[in-house]
């Protein structure tokens, strides 16, 4: 018997809860020979790859990483699928994961984690046939048990009507709690004000060490901390970079050039993830707003750059209304992930705009708004704004139509008369 065979199945951790990615990583080891998890620093790709990993070699160590610069070969001999840990602290093993990939011609030897993504250099030979990518984000409410998934985007995509489901005693203030705390695996046994501090915690340390160890961008802390700032109080807007320029410069704006290198640095380490205008033909005549609207990878970013705790956003709706559109956009990207769906929105020059698209890579689209108050006047306008966008789109993309949805903070999940499905987001998941 082999020394694979006598190892154990996985190296999971105790207390893993399963993800939606996941079904994406398992995929992708039955695949290719590699897969690379990449997603911001905390949000479990290492929980994730080690309940697929059977041994594992964590590149955050000295000893590790001395053992990477002298003897390669010697990091990636192990029982497979093999986890190399923070890869991106020593990113020749990239090309010597490559070639091993192509010299042992099979699938599912590597399991690669990353919280940044190298300069291309790094990168420079592709993987292209042999290593897969990942995507990884903090845990939906779905992922977190915060979330019946009732009402599945898989079976809305499938233009299945989702079933009824009655009002729930869950209160507004639960949903600005997790809002607050985030969808960070290491914080969900901790308190609400816990959570709110391991956020600022996180938060400084990617100011202080992240940005430049993982991008290598030249930074100065103090502005980067003003950009952050800025783009939390532009969430879910299409602020332009000369607007946070000239926000988070102070008296003198940054420059444009400064405020594009933070910004490009703030992708790398997957904190900052924009949300790309859809692109369609439509029937009337009607200019498109191509800007993209801004967010964090998890609203808690925000929430804690604006020092806001549950009883502040509680007191500021406007605040809160945008803060809960991020949360909901966070967990359809998610959820949409595990269907080949991106998430875009709508805005046209006319001022009808919708909160979030869904569009598979069939062409099948979702259009969904997003509203804190589940009340009936509020459904009604959200409803109204829908139905206006399905008559305006170009009738082949109107046959590819699968739902349109709207998403509220608490309340009942059903069906209008007029097609529109609503449902909180505690209903909703893959």
């Amino acid at each position: 018997m082999s020394a694979e065979t006598d190892m154990p199945t996985t190296l999971t951790m105790r207390g893993y809860l399963p993800r939606v990615a996941g079904r994406d990583i398992s995929g992708a080891l039955q695949r290719r020979g590699a897969v690379l998890i990449e997603g911001c620093r905390g949000c479990g790709k290492t929980w994730a790859a080690r309940h697929f990993a059977r041994s594992e070699a964590r590149l955050d160590s000295e000893a590790l990483m001395l053992l990477a610069a002298t003897d390669p070969a010697a990091v990636l001999d192990g029982p497979t699928p093999r986890l190399l840990d923070e890869w991106q602290n020593a990113p020749h093993l990239w090309n010597r994961v490559r070639r091993e990939c192509d010299d042992r011609a099979r699938p599912g030897l590597f399991i690669l984690t990353g919280s940044a993504s190298p300069r291309d250099e790094a990168t420079r030979h592709t993987g292209v046939g042999r290593i897969s990518r990942v995507l990884m984000r903090p845990m939906s409410l779905y992922e977190a048990g915060r979330s019946s998934g009732e009402v599945s985007l898989g079976r809305l995509f499938s233009g299945e009507p989702a079933s009824a489901l009655p009002q729930s005693d869950l209160a507004l203030r639960s949903v600005v709690s997790w809002i607050c705390a985030g969808g960070w695996p290491g914080s969900l046994r901790m308190d609400s004000e816990r959570a709110r501090l391991a956020v600022g915690d996180y938060l400084n340390e990617i100011v202080r060490l992240d940005l430049q160890s993982a991008s290598g961008v030249q930074h100065r802390p103090g502005a980067v901390r003003r950009l952050l700032r800025s783009i939390s109080r532009h969430v879910a807007t299409e602020a332009a970079m000369t607007t946070l320029a000239a926000d988070a410069g102070g008296d003198t704006p940054l420059a444009r050039s400064t405020v594009s290198a933070y910004l490009e640095a703030l992708e790398r380490v997957f904190v900052v993830e924009d949300q790309p205008a859809w692109s369609v033909r439509l029937r009337a005549r009607a200019s498109l707003r191509r800007a993209p609207k801004r967010h964090f990878v998890d609203p808690s970013l925000a929430a804690s750059l604006l020092r806001a705790s549950p009883e502040r956003l509680l007191g500021d709706p406007q605040t809160l209304g945008v803060l809960f559109e991020s949360l909901v956009v966070r967990d359809l990207r998610v959820y949409g992930q595990a269907h080949r769906s991106e998430v875009f929105h709508y805005r046209d020059d006319t001022g009808l705009e919708a909160d979030a698209i869904l569009e598979r890579d069939d062409g099948a689209w979702i259009a969904v708004e997003v509203k804190l108050s589940p009340t009936a006047a509020v459904v009604d306008r959200a409803a109204r704004t829908l139905l206006r966008l399905r008559s305006k789109v170009a009738r082949s993309r109107s046959d590819e139509l699968a739902a349109l949805l709207v998403v509220t903070s608490t309340g009942a999940a059903y069906r209008r008369p007029d097609g529109v499905q609503v449902a909180p987001i505690t209903a909703l998941g893959p």
